[in-house]
Protein backbone atom coordinates (compact mmCIF):
# COMPACT_ATOMS: atom_id res chain seq x y z
CA UNK A 1 0.00 0.00 0.00
CA UNK A 2 1.06 3.55 0.71
CA UNK A 3 2.65 3.23 4.28
CA UNK A 4 6.48 4.13 5.15
CA UNK A 5 8.50 1.60 6.81
CA UNK A 6 10.11 2.07 10.17
CA UNK A 7 13.27 1.64 8.87
CA UNK A 8 12.88 3.99 6.06
CA UNK A 9 11.18 6.77 8.14
CA UNK A 10 14.64 6.38 10.55
CA UNK A 11 16.45 7.00 7.66
CA UNK A 12 14.61 10.25 7.17
CA UNK A 13 14.86 11.64 10.11
CA UNK A 14 18.83 10.87 10.82
CA UNK A 15 19.70 12.28 7.39
CA UNK A 16 17.56 15.74 6.96
CA UNK A 17 20.43 17.17 9.05
CA UNK A 18 22.93 17.04 6.70
CA UNK A 19 21.01 17.33 3.40
CA UNK A 20 19.53 20.31 1.62
CA UNK A 21 16.35 21.49 3.09
CA UNK A 22 13.59 18.92 1.68
CA UNK A 23 10.43 17.00 2.45
CA UNK A 24 12.52 15.21 4.67
CA UNK A 25 13.06 17.68 7.05
CA UNK A 26 9.79 18.72 7.33
CA UNK A 27 8.44 14.92 8.16
CA UNK A 28 11.23 14.82 10.70
CA UNK A 29 9.22 17.47 12.48
CA UNK A 30 5.70 16.32 11.28
CA UNK A 31 7.03 12.53 13.28
CA UNK A 32 8.06 14.42 16.32
CA UNK A 33 4.70 15.89 16.40
CA UNK A 34 2.76 13.08 16.43
CA UNK A 35 4.20 11.75 19.25
CA UNK A 36 3.28 14.68 21.52
CA UNK A 37 -0.21 16.29 22.29
CA UNK A 38 -1.81 18.48 20.31
CA UNK A 39 -0.97 22.21 21.22
CA UNK A 40 -4.02 24.38 19.67
CA UNK A 41 -2.62 27.76 18.25
CA UNK A 42 -5.42 29.90 18.51
CA UNK A 43 -5.13 32.90 20.83
CA UNK A 44 -2.02 34.42 18.64
CA UNK A 45 -4.76 37.23 16.90
CA UNK A 46 -6.48 39.58 19.19
CA UNK A 47 -10.16 38.94 20.55
CA UNK A 48 -11.10 42.48 18.78
CA UNK A 49 -9.59 41.59 15.79
CA UNK A 50 -11.57 38.83 14.85
CA UNK A 51 -14.84 40.93 15.80
CA UNK A 52 -14.30 43.00 12.66
CA UNK A 53 -16.80 42.73 9.98
CA UNK A 54 -16.31 41.60 6.78
CA UNK A 55 -15.79 45.24 4.74
CA UNK A 56 -13.37 46.12 7.41
CA UNK A 57 -11.09 43.05 6.85
CA UNK A 58 -11.54 43.16 3.49
CA UNK A 59 -10.34 46.84 3.22
CA UNK A 60 -6.96 45.45 4.75
CA UNK A 61 -5.09 45.01 1.35
CA UNK A 62 -1.56 43.75 1.17
CA UNK A 63 0.77 46.64 -0.58
CA UNK A 64 1.70 44.71 -4.05
CA UNK A 65 5.05 46.78 -3.87
CA UNK A 66 5.96 44.82 -0.97
CA UNK A 67 5.60 41.35 -2.35
CA UNK A 68 8.12 39.05 -1.90
CA UNK A 69 10.81 38.71 -4.99
CA UNK A 70 8.88 41.44 -6.56
CA UNK A 71 12.77 43.79 -6.57
CA UNK A 72 14.07 40.22 -7.77
CA UNK A 73 12.55 40.18 -10.76
CA UNK A 74 11.94 36.34 -10.61
CA UNK A 75 8.80 34.63 -12.20
CA UNK A 76 6.99 33.96 -9.10
CA UNK A 77 5.76 37.02 -6.09
CA UNK A 78 4.26 36.47 -2.98
CA UNK A 79 1.58 38.13 -1.25
CA UNK A 80 0.81 37.83 1.98
CA UNK A 81 -3.19 37.63 3.98
CA UNK A 82 -3.81 39.71 7.11
CA UNK A 83 -5.04 37.84 9.98
CA UNK A 84 -8.59 38.65 11.25
CA UNK A 85 -12.31 37.83 11.43
CA UNK A 86 -12.35 33.79 9.74
CA UNK A 87 -8.54 33.90 10.35
CA UNK A 88 -8.12 33.16 14.18
CA UNK A 89 -4.42 31.74 14.35
CA UNK A 90 -1.17 32.95 12.20
CA UNK A 91 1.10 31.00 9.97
CA UNK A 92 5.11 30.48 10.60
CA UNK A 93 5.83 31.08 6.74
CA UNK A 94 9.95 31.01 5.83
CA UNK A 95 11.75 30.63 2.49
CA UNK A 96 14.21 28.08 1.65
CA UNK A 97 17.40 29.97 -0.65
CA UNK A 98 20.63 27.56 -1.51
CA UNK A 99 19.39 25.35 1.00
CA UNK A 100 19.23 27.89 3.50
CA UNK A 101 15.79 28.60 5.63
CA UNK A 102 15.18 32.40 6.77
CA UNK A 103 11.60 33.67 8.30
CA UNK A 104 9.62 35.72 6.57
CA UNK A 105 8.75 38.73 9.12
CA UNK A 106 5.80 40.71 9.66
CA UNK A 107 5.65 44.15 9.27
CA UNK A 108 2.20 46.71 9.53
CA UNK A 109 3.64 48.52 6.88
CA UNK A 110 3.18 45.72 4.25
CA UNK A 111 -0.34 46.46 4.66
CA UNK A 112 -2.63 49.09 3.92
CA UNK A 113 -5.64 49.10 6.19
CA UNK A 114 -7.59 51.51 4.17
CA UNK A 115 -10.69 53.45 6.12
CA UNK A 116 -10.04 51.48 9.07
CA UNK A 117 -8.77 53.42 12.27
CA UNK A 118 -6.87 50.10 14.04
CA UNK A 119 -3.42 50.21 12.38
CA UNK A 120 -1.99 51.32 15.69
CA UNK A 121 -3.40 48.65 17.63
CA UNK A 122 -2.04 45.80 15.37
CA UNK A 123 0.63 43.98 16.91
CA UNK A 124 4.39 44.56 15.86
CA UNK A 125 5.13 40.96 15.40
CA UNK A 126 1.31 39.57 14.76
CA UNK A 127 2.17 37.59 11.76
CA UNK A 128 0.04 36.51 8.59
CA UNK A 129 -2.89 34.36 7.89
CA UNK A 130 -1.65 32.95 4.62
CA UNK A 131 0.17 33.65 1.04
CA UNK A 132 -0.74 33.77 -2.56
CA UNK A 133 1.47 33.26 -5.28
CA UNK A 134 1.39 35.76 -8.31
CA UNK A 135 2.47 34.74 -11.99
CA UNK A 136 2.15 36.56 -15.31
CA UNK A 137 -0.34 33.75 -16.04
CA UNK A 138 -2.90 35.68 -18.81
CA UNK A 139 -0.26 38.22 -20.22
CA UNK A 140 3.51 38.75 -19.81
CA UNK A 141 3.48 41.76 -18.27
CA UNK A 142 0.91 41.24 -15.10
CA UNK A 143 1.70 38.82 -12.16
CA UNK A 144 -1.95 36.99 -12.15
CA UNK A 145 -3.06 35.13 -8.79
CA UNK A 146 -1.98 31.56 -9.26
CA UNK A 147 -2.23 29.39 -5.91
CA UNK A 148 -3.82 30.47 -2.32
CA UNK A 149 -3.23 28.77 0.82
CA UNK A 150 -5.33 30.63 3.62
CA UNK A 151 -7.24 29.11 6.75
CA UNK A 152 -6.72 25.44 8.17
CA UNK A 153 -5.60 23.38 5.02
CA UNK A 154 -7.10 24.71 2.60
CA UNK A 155 -5.51 25.95 -1.19
CA UNK A 156 -6.91 26.62 -4.61
CA UNK A 157 -5.43 27.53 -8.23
CA UNK A 158 -5.98 28.81 -11.66
CA UNK A 159 -5.28 27.91 -14.69
CA UNK A 160 -5.55 30.10 -18.04
CA UNK A 161 -8.34 32.44 -18.40
CA UNK A 162 -9.67 31.01 -15.26
CA UNK A 163 -11.59 32.62 -12.17
CA UNK A 164 -11.59 30.98 -8.32
CA UNK A 165 -14.09 28.65 -7.72
CA UNK A 166 -13.75 24.85 -5.49
CA UNK A 167 -11.03 24.50 -3.10
CA UNK A 168 -8.78 21.93 -2.50
CA UNK A 169 -7.38 20.85 1.26
CA UNK A 170 -4.30 18.88 2.34
CA UNK A 171 -6.38 15.93 4.39
CA UNK A 172 -9.95 15.59 5.67
CA UNK A 173 -10.87 14.24 9.05
CA UNK A 174 -13.98 12.96 10.04
CA UNK A 175 -16.54 14.77 7.22
CA UNK A 176 -19.44 12.40 7.77
CA UNK A 177 -18.83 11.30 11.02
CA UNK A 178 -21.02 11.36 14.72
CA UNK A 179 -18.84 13.69 16.34
CA UNK A 180 -17.88 17.14 14.31
CA UNK A 181 -15.90 17.65 11.84
CA UNK A 182 -12.10 18.05 12.04
CA UNK A 183 -10.01 20.92 10.00
CA UNK A 184 -5.94 20.28 10.39
CA UNK A 185 -4.07 22.98 9.78
CA UNK A 186 -1.26 23.74 7.57
CA UNK A 187 0.56 25.48 10.52
CA UNK A 188 3.91 26.35 8.51
CA UNK A 189 5.39 26.77 5.21
CA UNK A 190 8.32 27.22 3.40
CA UNK A 191 8.81 28.49 -0.29
CA UNK A 192 11.89 27.58 -1.94
CA UNK A 193 13.30 30.55 -3.82
CA UNK A 194 12.61 29.88 -7.93
CA UNK A 195 15.64 30.48 -10.36
CA UNK A 196 15.32 33.21 -13.01
CA UNK A 197 13.75 31.10 -15.60
CA UNK A 198 12.14 28.51 -13.28
CA UNK A 199 9.21 27.52 -14.97
CA UNK A 200 8.03 25.57 -11.18
CA UNK A 201 7.73 26.52 -7.93
CA UNK A 202 7.83 23.89 -4.71
CA UNK A 203 6.02 24.89 -1.57
CA UNK A 204 6.71 23.08 1.93
CA UNK A 205 4.13 22.77 4.57
CA UNK A 206 4.08 21.14 7.50
CA UNK A 207 0.27 20.11 8.64
CA UNK A 208 -1.25 19.50 12.60
CA UNK A 209 -4.27 19.22 14.18
CA UNK A 210 -5.95 16.96 16.92
CA UNK A 211 -5.59 13.58 15.25
CA UNK A 212 -2.99 14.29 12.48
CA UNK A 213 0.29 15.51 11.17
CA UNK A 214 1.80 15.72 8.20
CA UNK A 215 4.30 16.72 6.27
CA UNK A 216 3.56 18.11 2.32
CA UNK A 217 5.41 19.11 -0.87
CA UNK A 218 3.73 20.95 -3.74
CA UNK A 219 5.02 21.56 -7.03
CA UNK A 220 3.05 24.49 -8.79
CA UNK A 221 3.39 24.97 -12.31
CA UNK A 222 1.37 27.35 -14.14
CA UNK A 223 -0.46 26.49 -17.34
CA UNK A 224 -3.52 26.90 -19.50
CA UNK A 225 -3.81 23.82 -16.82
CA UNK A 226 -1.82 24.73 -13.89
CA UNK A 227 -0.60 21.33 -12.41
CA UNK A 228 0.06 20.99 -8.50
CA UNK A 229 1.99 17.65 -7.81
CA UNK A 230 1.72 16.95 -4.05
CA UNK A 231 3.75 14.70 -2.43
CA UNK A 232 2.56 13.85 1.48
CA UNK A 233 3.28 11.91 4.25
CA UNK A 234 0.60 11.78 6.49
CA UNK A 235 0.77 10.62 10.91
CA UNK A 236 -2.22 10.06 12.69
CA UNK A 237 -2.24 11.04 16.70
CA UNK A 238 -5.16 8.86 17.02
CA UNK A 239 -7.73 6.64 15.10
CA UNK A 240 -10.32 8.49 13.01
CA UNK A 241 -13.71 7.07 11.81
CA UNK A 242 -12.91 9.09 8.48
CA UNK A 243 -9.90 9.78 6.78
CA UNK A 244 -10.35 11.58 3.09
CA UNK A 245 -7.26 11.83 0.91
CA UNK A 246 -7.00 14.62 -1.77
CA UNK A 247 -10.25 16.16 -0.58
CA UNK A 248 -12.19 18.86 -3.17
CA UNK A 249 -14.63 20.89 -1.70
CA UNK A 250 -16.96 22.62 -4.01
CA UNK A 251 -20.64 24.49 -4.39
CA UNK A 252 -23.63 23.01 -6.47
CA UNK A 253 -27.02 25.14 -5.53
CA UNK A 254 -29.11 24.47 -8.49
CA UNK A 255 -28.54 23.06 -12.41
CA UNK A 256 -30.34 21.05 -15.17
CA UNK A 257 -31.27 18.29 -13.27
CA UNK A 258 -33.11 19.95 -10.20
CA UNK A 259 -36.62 19.66 -10.00
CA UNK A 260 -38.01 23.08 -8.47
CA UNK A 261 -35.69 25.65 -9.32
CA UNK A 262 -35.39 28.62 -6.79
CA UNK A 263 -36.28 31.64 -8.16
CA UNK A 264 -33.18 33.12 -9.20
CA UNK A 265 -32.96 35.26 -12.77
CA UNK A 266 -29.67 32.77 -13.35
CA UNK A 267 -30.10 29.27 -14.74
CA UNK A 268 -27.61 27.51 -13.14
CA UNK A 269 -25.98 28.42 -10.23
CA UNK A 270 -22.90 26.11 -9.24
CA UNK A 271 -18.80 25.74 -8.89
CA UNK A 272 -19.10 22.01 -10.08
CA UNK A 273 -21.80 20.08 -11.72
CA UNK A 274 -20.16 16.66 -11.13
CA UNK A 275 -17.96 14.03 -9.92
CA UNK A 276 -15.46 11.92 -12.86
CA UNK A 277 -13.85 8.79 -11.60
CA UNK A 278 -11.91 7.11 -13.33
CA UNK A 279 -11.68 3.04 -12.23
CA UNK A 280 -8.72 0.88 -12.36
CA UNK A 281 -10.29 -1.60 -15.52
CA UNK A 282 -10.26 1.68 -17.48
CA UNK A 283 -13.84 2.39 -17.05
CA UNK A 284 -14.70 6.12 -16.78
CA UNK A 285 -17.93 7.03 -14.47
CA UNK A 286 -19.97 10.39 -14.54
CA UNK A 287 -22.06 11.54 -11.40
CA UNK A 288 -23.84 14.71 -11.97
CA UNK A 289 -24.28 16.88 -8.63
CA UNK A 290 -27.38 17.74 -6.42
CA UNK A 291 -28.76 20.04 -3.49
CA UNK A 292 -30.52 17.19 -1.77
CA UNK A 293 -33.17 17.99 0.27
CA UNK A 294 -31.51 15.91 3.23
CA UNK A 295 -27.55 15.21 3.38
CA UNK A 296 -26.79 12.24 0.80
CA UNK A 297 -23.63 10.53 0.89
CA UNK A 298 -22.35 8.01 -1.77
CA UNK A 299 -18.82 5.57 -1.82
CA UNK A 300 -18.50 4.58 -4.87
CA UNK A 301 -15.90 1.62 -4.14
CA UNK A 302 -12.71 1.39 -6.75
CA UNK A 303 -9.58 -0.35 -6.29
CA UNK A 304 -5.85 1.46 -7.41
CA UNK A 305 -8.07 4.19 -8.89
CA UNK A 306 -6.94 5.78 -11.40
CA UNK A 307 -8.06 9.17 -10.76
CA UNK A 308 -10.98 11.41 -9.87
CA UNK A 309 -12.37 15.08 -9.92
CA UNK A 310 -14.85 18.08 -9.62
CA UNK A 311 -15.65 19.24 -12.94
CA UNK A 312 -17.56 21.69 -13.92
CA UNK A 313 -18.36 20.70 -17.56
CA UNK A 314 -21.14 23.07 -18.76
CA UNK A 315 -19.32 26.00 -19.49
CA UNK A 316 -21.98 28.15 -21.51
CA UNK A 317 -23.01 31.09 -20.00
CA UNK A 318 -26.20 31.42 -21.61
CA UNK A 319 -26.72 28.40 -18.75
CA UNK A 320 -25.16 30.75 -15.76
CA UNK A 321 -25.83 34.26 -16.83
CA UNK A 322 -24.07 35.52 -13.72
CA UNK A 323 -21.69 38.46 -15.12
CA UNK A 324 -20.32 38.61 -11.75
CA UNK A 325 -19.08 36.11 -10.26
CA UNK A 326 -18.60 34.34 -13.84
CA UNK A 327 -19.54 31.27 -12.74
CA UNK A 328 -18.96 29.36 -16.48
CA UNK A 329 -15.18 30.13 -15.86
CA UNK A 330 -14.91 28.17 -12.72
CA UNK A 331 -12.01 25.26 -13.08
CA UNK A 332 -12.44 21.85 -12.79
CA UNK A 333 -9.81 20.03 -10.60
CA UNK A 334 -8.89 16.44 -11.53
CA UNK A 335 -6.99 14.45 -9.43
CA UNK A 336 -4.09 11.41 -11.31
CA UNK A 337 -3.33 9.21 -8.86
CA UNK A 338 0.36 7.90 -8.45
CA UNK A 339 1.56 4.30 -6.79
CA UNK A 340 -0.75 1.82 -5.73
CA UNK A 341 -3.53 3.33 -3.76
CA UNK A 342 -5.48 -0.30 -2.86
CA UNK A 343 -8.93 -0.36 -1.76
CA UNK A 344 -11.67 2.19 -0.87
CA UNK A 345 -13.98 4.51 -2.11
CA UNK A 346 -14.02 7.85 -3.85
CA UNK A 347 -16.68 9.53 -1.04
CA UNK A 348 -19.38 12.25 -2.43
CA UNK A 349 -21.05 14.24 -0.29
CA UNK A 350 -24.16 16.50 -1.00
CA UNK A 351 -25.37 18.69 1.94
CA UNK A 352 -28.54 20.64 1.38
CA UNK A 353 -28.51 24.11 1.28
CA UNK A 354 -30.16 27.20 0.39
CA UNK A 355 -27.74 29.27 -0.64
CA UNK A 356 -24.81 29.89 -3.09
CA UNK A 357 -22.02 31.50 -0.40
CA UNK A 358 -21.40 28.06 1.13
CA UNK A 359 -19.74 25.06 -0.06
CA UNK A 360 -22.00 22.22 0.12
CA UNK A 361 -19.91 19.35 -1.98
CA UNK A 362 -17.21 16.84 -0.64
CA UNK A 363 -15.09 14.63 -2.40
CA UNK A 364 -12.13 12.81 -1.11
CA UNK A 365 -10.64 9.19 -1.62
CA UNK A 366 -11.49 6.98 1.59
CA UNK A 367 -9.20 4.01 2.07
CA UNK A 368 -10.58 1.16 3.06
CA UNK A 369 -7.54 0.30 5.44
CA UNK A 370 -6.35 3.27 7.11
CA UNK A 371 -2.41 3.76 8.93
CA UNK A 372 -2.12 3.05 12.31
CA UNK A 373 -1.76 5.71 15.00
CA UNK A 374 2.32 6.92 14.68
CA UNK A 375 3.08 4.84 11.58
CA UNK A 376 3.30 7.06 8.66
CA UNK A 377 1.25 6.97 5.34
CA UNK A 378 2.70 8.38 2.10
CA UNK A 379 0.80 9.32 -0.85
CA UNK A 380 1.62 11.63 -4.06
CA UNK A 381 -0.89 12.83 -6.63
CA UNK A 382 -1.02 15.16 -9.63
CA UNK A 383 -4.14 17.67 -9.95
CA UNK A 384 -4.81 19.77 -13.03
CA UNK A 385 -7.01 22.93 -12.37
CA UNK A 386 -7.90 23.55 -16.04
CA UNK A 387 -11.22 24.26 -17.99
CA UNK A 388 -11.60 21.50 -19.98
CA UNK A 389 -9.58 18.11 -21.65
CA UNK A 390 -10.70 15.78 -24.08
CA UNK A 391 -8.88 13.11 -22.72
CA UNK A 392 -10.62 13.41 -19.58
CA UNK A 393 -12.73 11.45 -20.62
CA UNK A 394 -10.85 10.25 -24.16
CA UNK A 395 -14.09 8.81 -25.58
CA UNK A 396 -17.74 10.36 -25.12
CA UNK A 397 -19.73 12.17 -22.42
CA UNK A 398 -22.66 13.47 -21.01
CA UNK A 399 -22.94 16.95 -21.40
CA UNK A 400 -26.61 17.67 -19.84
CA UNK A 401 -28.71 15.81 -17.64
CA UNK A 402 -32.08 16.73 -17.15
CA UNK A 403 -35.36 15.35 -15.65
CA UNK A 404 -39.19 16.06 -15.13
CA UNK A 405 -42.28 13.94 -13.83
CA UNK A 406 -42.29 12.16 -17.48
CA UNK A 407 -45.83 11.10 -18.97
CA UNK A 408 -46.78 8.26 -16.86
CA UNK A 409 -48.10 8.67 -12.98
CA UNK A 410 -45.31 8.15 -10.11
CA UNK A 411 -42.40 8.28 -13.02
CA UNK A 412 -39.37 9.88 -13.42
CA UNK A 413 -38.14 11.14 -16.35
CA UNK A 414 -34.42 11.36 -17.22
CA UNK A 415 -32.84 12.90 -20.70
CA UNK A 416 -29.15 12.74 -21.70
CA UNK A 417 -27.59 14.87 -24.21
CA UNK A 418 -24.03 12.47 -25.12
CA UNK A 419 -21.18 14.27 -27.12
CA UNK A 420 -18.13 13.33 -28.32
CA UNK A 421 -16.22 13.14 -31.67
CA UNK A 422 -16.89 9.20 -32.00
CA UNK A 423 -20.84 10.01 -31.50
CA UNK A 424 -21.16 12.97 -33.76
CA UNK A 425 -19.13 11.03 -36.34
CA UNK A 426 -22.79 8.94 -36.66
CA UNK A 427 -25.13 9.50 -39.20
CA UNK A 428 -28.76 9.69 -37.94
CA UNK A 429 -29.46 6.46 -39.04
CA UNK A 430 -26.49 4.63 -36.90
CA UNK A 431 -28.41 5.15 -33.65
CA UNK A 432 -26.36 3.63 -30.92
CA UNK A 433 -27.63 0.93 -28.25
CA UNK A 434 -28.34 2.45 -24.58
CA UNK A 435 -27.83 0.67 -21.68
CA UNK A 436 -29.55 1.04 -19.00
CA UNK A 437 -29.62 -0.53 -15.84
CA UNK A 438 -31.01 0.38 -12.17
CA UNK A 439 -28.39 -1.31 -10.10
CA UNK A 440 -30.70 -1.03 -6.97
CA UNK A 441 -32.42 -4.26 -8.29
CA UNK A 442 -35.40 -4.66 -10.50
CA UNK A 443 -37.52 -4.75 -7.38
CA UNK A 444 -37.13 -1.50 -6.54
CA UNK A 445 -37.88 0.24 -9.99
CA UNK A 446 -39.11 -0.26 -13.15
CA UNK A 447 -37.84 0.44 -16.63
CA UNK A 448 -40.86 2.05 -18.86
CA UNK A 449 -38.83 3.27 -21.86
CA UNK A 450 -35.89 4.28 -23.62
CA UNK A 451 -35.33 6.31 -26.77
CA UNK A 452 -32.02 7.58 -28.15
CA UNK A 453 -31.85 10.01 -31.38
CA UNK A 454 -29.56 11.88 -32.72
CA UNK A 455 -29.56 15.17 -31.10
CA UNK A 456 -29.27 17.76 -34.60
CA UNK A 457 -27.92 20.64 -32.54
CA UNK A 458 -24.98 19.21 -30.63
CA UNK A 459 -23.83 17.00 -33.23
CA UNK A 460 -24.57 14.39 -30.66
CA UNK A 461 -27.01 11.97 -29.12
CA UNK A 462 -29.68 11.94 -26.72
CA UNK A 463 -31.13 9.40 -24.61
CA UNK A 464 -34.57 9.74 -22.30
CA UNK A 465 -35.73 7.08 -20.33
CA UNK A 466 -38.92 6.79 -17.41
CA UNK A 467 -38.30 5.20 -14.12
CA UNK A 468 -41.49 4.27 -12.25
CA UNK A 469 -39.95 3.35 -8.37
CA UNK A 470 -42.27 0.22 -6.65
CA UNK A 471 -40.43 1.42 -3.62
CA UNK A 472 -39.82 4.58 -1.53
CA UNK A 473 -35.88 3.65 -1.42
CA UNK A 474 -32.89 5.58 -3.53
CA UNK A 475 -32.64 4.28 -6.38
CA UNK A 476 -29.25 4.22 -8.29
CA UNK A 477 -29.28 4.23 -11.96
CA UNK A 478 -26.76 3.72 -14.83
CA UNK A 479 -26.61 4.00 -18.31
CA UNK A 480 -24.44 4.57 -21.21
CA UNK A 481 -23.86 4.30 -25.35
CA UNK A 482 -22.78 1.72 -27.00
CA UNK A 483 -22.58 0.21 -30.42
CA UNK A 484 -21.52 -3.27 -32.39
CA UNK A 485 -20.19 -4.56 -28.24
CA UNK A 486 -17.94 -1.12 -28.28
CA UNK A 487 -19.20 1.68 -24.85
CA UNK A 488 -19.21 4.53 -27.27
CA UNK A 489 -19.93 6.96 -23.62
CA UNK A 490 -18.37 7.33 -19.76
CA UNK A 491 -21.22 5.75 -17.76
CA UNK A 492 -23.80 8.19 -16.46
CA UNK A 493 -24.37 7.57 -12.62
CA UNK A 494 -27.52 9.02 -10.40
CA UNK A 495 -28.87 8.62 -7.33
CA UNK A 496 -33.13 8.53 -7.08
CA UNK A 497 -34.09 9.59 -3.98
CA UNK A 498 -37.37 9.00 -2.49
Amino acid sequence: MWLLSSAALLLLVASHAVAAFDLDDVTATAARLAQEPFQASQGQVPEWLLKINYDQWRDIRFRPQRALWRDEHLPFQVQFFHPGLYYDRTVAINVVDDGVVRPVEFARNQFDYGKNDFAHRIPAKLGYAGFRIHYPLNRPDYYDELIVFVGASYFRALGRGQVYGLSARGIAIDTIAPTAEEFPHFREFWLVRPAADAKNLVIYALLDGPSVTGAYRFTVEPGDQTVVHVEARVFLRRPVAMLGIAPLTSMFFHGENTLQPPVDFRPEVHDSDGLLLNFDSGEWLWRPLDNPRALQVNSLQMHNPRGFGLLQRDRNFEHHQDLETRTDLRPSVWISTEGEWGDGAVQLVEIPTDTDIRDNIVASWVPRQQPSSGKPAAFSYTMYWYNDDPARPPGGRVIATRRDWGTVENAHRFVLDFDGQELRALGSDQTPHAVVTITTGDAAAELLDQHVVKNPVTGGWRLSFQIRPKKWVPIELRAFLKRGGHALTETWSYALLP
